[in-house]
């Protein structure tokens, strides 16, 4: 059998049939295969590289995503195992004959595999966060109320592959649920801890997201069918998981980057969100859109700053009171009252 450098590389010298095939909803313009994102939408967002020295590669602008086309394999067809991603990519060589482009675009056979089934799939494959390994790395970093958030759960061997290398591996991971305004799962996010639990997995990547995180996010406190008139909103789990334990009920999201901050779709009722400040570029333009959008549909945006690099410095080296303090400066009077203990 091949390796996952070996297949990659031969799946990437027919990339504009592997494009085809498991990407149908899209189109050639140019050396590049254009599609809306790995769960074959319509749409430009996601691009292929069809030759050159890149071919087979491929990016989400939207979401961040990228890789090679075993990847793309493995996204489409929401495989965990790499055995069952090698074996797909086996089952498609071995029955691929080159046809005349002419043909090819008759064809287009729709194939759709939604990424939030393949993100819905890996959530039911996890655990009760309580006493596992990333309970215990988020009390290491002062959130200490982490298992009572349904949003998080525990894998105790989610899959990893090496980006650039090709390597596969398994590693432990906390997996956090992306849900929308009802509470469908849309997506997952993933962080791969240290086996040792020695902080997060000695891998380049050790956060990735998958499946539809556009408008969406892991959401906290929220109540079931009810309007939601005041919440808080910010781009990292760990950020709003640490406000999160000093305002365990203001309803929370986190949207995991800032362009998905900026599109974050405000719940039912909502009159008044506060946005967590992210201190980077990327993060103030993900404050600004989120921003402007709001008061866009008559609702007020105020921004919660920390008064070190981000919430969870503020909670781990500061402590509860002296951030509970901060905030409480912060915040509309009436939500202080509310939200902050007394």
């Amino acid at each position: 059998m091949l390796s996952a450098s070996d297949l990659a590389d031969r799946l990437a010298q027919d990339a504009e049939a592997v494009c085809r095939h498991y990407l149908s909803a899209g189109r050639r313009a140019g050396n590049y295969w254009l599609v809306g994102d790995i769960g074959n939408s319509k749409g430009r967002s996601l691009y292929v590289h069809l030759a050159g020295p890149r071919a087979g590669r491929w990016t989400d602008a939207a979401t961040g995503q990228f890789g090679d086309l075993l990847d793309l394999v493995r996204e489409t067809c929401g495989l965990v195992d790499f055995r069952d991603v090698a074996d797909e990519a086996h089952q498609f060589l071995s029955q691929f004959r080159p046809e005349p482009v002419s043909s090819l675009r008759r064809q287009a056979p729709a194939i759709e595999r939604p990424a939030s089934e393949r993100a819905r799939r890996l959530f039911r494959m996890t655990q009760p966060l309580a006493g596992t390994l990333a309970d215990a790395y988020l009390r290491e970093r002062g959130i200490l109320r982490a298992s009572t958030h349904a949003a998080l759960r525990f894998h105790r061997s989610c899959y990893y592959r090496d980006l650039v290398t090709g390597r596969t591996s398994s590693y432990p991971a906390l997996i956090a649920a992306v849900t929308d305004s009802a509470g469908t799962i849309t997506g997952v996010h993933r962080s791969w801890l240290d086996p040792e639990g020695v902080g997060k997995a000695k891998v380049d990547d050790p956060r990735r997201a998958l499946g539809g995180l556009l408008g969406n996010g892991v959401r906290f406190c929220f109540p079931a069918n009810a309007p939601v008139p005041v919440m808080a909103a910010g781009e990292g789990l760990e950020t709003m998981l640490s406000l999160s334990h000093v305002m365990p009920g203001m309803p929370m999201a986190a949207a995991l980057t800032a362009n998905h901050l900026a599109a974050f779709r405000f719940p039912p009722g909502c009159r008044r969100i506060y946005i967590a400040a992210d201190a980077d570029a990327a993060g103030r333009h993900g404050i600004e859109g989120l921003s402007r959008r709001a008061q866009e549909e008559g609702i007020l945006p105020l921004v919660l700053s920390p008064e070190l690099g981000d919430f969870n410095e503020d909670l781990r080296l500061l402590g509860p009171a002296r951030m509970t303090a901060s905030l409480k400066a912060q915040l509309v009077p009436e939500d202080a009252m509310a939200f902050l203990p007394a």
